[in-house]
Formats: structure tokens, C-alpha cells, sequence
């Protein structure tokens, strides 16, 4: 039987899921059967993160005891301190990241993965919310270490994002930042099974350690084609320069058949609605605010409304990443920390389907299609 081979496995379902849906045509993106856009708006990264592990919305009482736990998970042990400072201080925040998240089942005893874990409850909630906590904490202490000095301790009376960018600062962070930053969170925590997810899928049915279910997917992400792109938006910008320019490299690189970074989705055919949340975000809490915005962002609205008129007609438009990373630099981090930030949002979501996958396991053992060699005859060295 001649077997068919789809290249990237595009189209070609790999589970079933309740955790996320798209409809690309039109534009949408629900969280267990709510819309991205009312959780953006009216939800917040800890309740999101709780509604994609468990399925429903939690109550007060559950949502205060899950911000207490993050809470209380969100400092490191001196050892994994330690850890980090061994690496030398080039190394990208990603590989540390995968690096560290692999090694907190050694260090935190509670992580470790046992025969049975995959049906105890208890075990999956704490292990879920011990290395989510960290997730956050371990980025922000980087963006220290990697020059020198030391992390600025975490604070536990502080939500998730108003957490990092205190880390980052060592000060208060203003309303306006955080709320941006906890809506980009939610707005990545989950994407149904993209080659992240996907990767998590695969090693967590091996039942693997949930540590290095969580780093191989970190690993997934760190490249330029998934969750690397928000940097390259940042690049590509700082080589347009003055907004003047936009629209002589945006045609340029089209002339090149050369990627717009932070501009198409593999998924929707028209904008990301996550882009377009974000983009409202910015309208209504920078803008309309009288909000100073900087060179590089007054860059952008000009590459967005260039590529509108060009691109508009293929079906490509905007997606999360190109206002996601100019979002993270106008906070303060550096363009490195921004495929990290990814991560720590999607660590919900790659939980979420850890979960799901130990409910019904089975190992995965896709096929190939051969088009190799057959029935060669062994060449003694002597003859070759």
C-alpha cells in the first residue's frame, strides 16, 4: 500500500483536544470554549492559566488559592541560582531557559515523574503550578545574571506579570505596563497543536518527567519559524530605521522574496485576532491616553499600514508577534528575553495538554514513507 506524505504533517490531526479551538477563516481563537477576546480583556494570566488546566472558570476562593500557590513557588533554590551563573553569560535566555526548567526535577524533589503520577491528581496540580511559578521568575532573574549581577528577589503580593516587570526593575510597575503585559500572556498561553505543543504531545506520552515535558517544548519554540519571530520583528524594525523608510524595504524584501517578519499565519487567513486585540489594547491604553510612543513603534504602525496595502489581498496580515515584541521593548526587555516571555505564557498551555494526554495515553509512533535503497549486498573494505 502506497502511503501519502504531507510534509509538516499540515491538516493532519494528531489528537483530540478541548483546551483551544481556531476557525482561521474567520479569525477566531477560544480558551475552552471562550473567546480570546472577552479573557483579554475581562480575565487575567492566573485565571486564564487556571481555566485552560482544569476546563472551567474558577471561583474566587480557587482562583486566590492558585495565585497564592504561584505565589509561594516563585523563588529558586540557591543551588538553581547557581546553576544559571555557571552558564556563560552569551548564552540566549532560551537555551538557559530549556537548561534550567530540565534540571528543576533534580533540584525539587516534588517534580519528579513516578510510575503513577500520570493519575494522581494532586501530584499533576502541584507539579503544574510549581514549574509555572518558575517559568516567570527564571527569565526575569536572567535578564540580571547574564550581566553580572544578581536577580532581584520576587514578590508574592504581586500578580504574574506585575511580578516579572518588578523583577526586571526593582520598582512598582506602572498599571498601564502591566496590564499589557498580563494581556500578552494570555494571548499566547495557548494555540491548539502548534510544533511546541506538539513536542510536548510527544514527549509527555513517553511519560517523561514533566520538567522535560515543559524544556523540550521550550526547545521547539526557540526557533526563528515559531516563537524566535518577535525578535526579528525588533531586528527588521531597527534596520528600517525612521518610518520614512518603511515602505522602500517592505518593497524590497517583497522584490526578494524575503520574509516581512511578524506579518502572515499559517492558521488564519485573515488577521490574527490576537494582533488585532492588541492593537486595540494599544489604541485604548497608550494612545487615546496621550501616551508617548517611540521611534521604533511609530515604525511599525507605518510597516502595518504598508503591508495592509500590499500584502492585504494574499490573505496576510499582522499576527501576535509583530505587537508583541515591540510591546515587550517599550517595558524594558531586552529583545532576547521576548521568545522566553512566549514561553512562560505557553507553559499553561503545554500543561494544559500534558493533562490531557496522560487522561488517554498512547506513545506516539508516527510511519515514514522509504524512498530509500533495497536488497544491497554488503562490500567487503577491501573491494569498495
Amino acid at each position: 500500500m502506497t502511503m501519502e506524505y504531507i510534509p509538516g504533517l499540515a491538516g493532519v490531526p494528531a489528537t483530540e483536544s478541548s483546551i483551544s479551538y481556531i476557525d482561521g477563516q474567520a479569525g477566531i481563537l477560544s480558551y475552552r470554549g471562550y473567546s480570546i477576546a472577552e479573557l483579554a480583556q475581562y480575565s487575567s494570566f492566573e485565571e486564564t492559566s487556571l481555566l485552560l488546566l482544569t476546563g472551567e472558570l474558577p471561583s474566587e476562593a480557587e482562583l486566590d488559592r492558585f495565585k497564592c500557590k504561584l505565589g509561594e513557588n516563585r523563588r529558586v533554590k540557591y543551588n538553581v541560582r547557581a546553576l544559571m551563573k555557571c552558564l556563560p553569560a552569551s548564552t540566549h535566555p532560551m537555551h538557559m531557559l530549556q537548561t534550567v526548567v530540565a534540571s528543576l526535577a533534580s533540584f525539587y524533589p516534588s517534580t519528579a515523574y513516578m510510575a503513577g503520577d500520570e493519575n494522581d491528581a494532586t501530584y499533576i496540580r502541584e507539579v503544574s503550578e510549581n514549574i509555572l511559578a518558575h517559568m516567570g521568575t527564571l527569565v526575569a532573574m536572567w535578564e540580571h545574571l547574564r550581566y553580572g549581577y544578581d536577580p532581584i528577589a520576587p514578590r508574592k503580593d504581586l500578580s504574574y506579570a506585575g511580578n516579572m516587570l518588578y523583577m526586571l526593575s526593582g520598582k512598582e510597575p506602572e498599571p498601564v505596563w502591566e496590564r499589557l503585559l498580563d494581556a500578552c500572556l494570555i494571548l499566547h498561553a495557548e494555540h491548539t497543536i502548534n510544533a511546541s505543543t506538539f513536542t510536548a504531545l510527544v514527549t509527555g506520552s513517553t511519560l517523561a518527567n514533566p520538567c522535560s515535558v515543559v524544556s523540550s517544548a521550550i526547545g521547539s519554540l526557540s526557533g526563528p519559524l515559531h516563537g524566535a519571530a518577535n525578535e526579528k520583528v525588533i531586528a527588521m524594525l531597527e534596520d528600517i530605521g525612521d518610518a520614512s523608510n518603511a515602505r522602500a524595504y517592505i518593497e524590497k524584501r517583497l522584490a526578494n522574496k524575503q520574509v516581512i517578519w511578524g506579518m502572515g499565519h499559517r492558521e488564519y487567513k485573515t488577521k490574527d485576532p490576537r494582533a488585532a486585540i492588541l492593537q486595540q489594547l494599544i489604541q485604548e491604553h497608550l494612545i487615546d491616553k496621550g501616551g508617548k510612543l517611540s521611534k521604533l513603534f511609530e515604525t511599525a504602525l507605518v510597516v502595518e499600514d504598508v503591508c495592509k496595502e500590499l500584502l492585504a489581498h494574499k490573505g496576510v496580515y499582522p499576527n501576535v508577534d509583530f505587537y508583541s515584541g515591540i510591546l515587550y521593548r517599550e517595558m524594558g526587555f531586552d529583545p532576547a528575553s521576548y521568545t522566553p516571555i512566549f514561553a512562560i505564557s505557553r507553559s499553561a498551555g503545554w500543561l494544559a495538554h500534558w493533562h490531557e494526554q496522560l487522561k488517554k495515553n498512547k506513545i506516539y509512533r508516527p510511519t515514514q514513507v522509504y524512498q530509500g535503497e533495497c536488497d544491497r549486498q554488503y562490500v567487503p573494505m577491501q573491494d569498495r
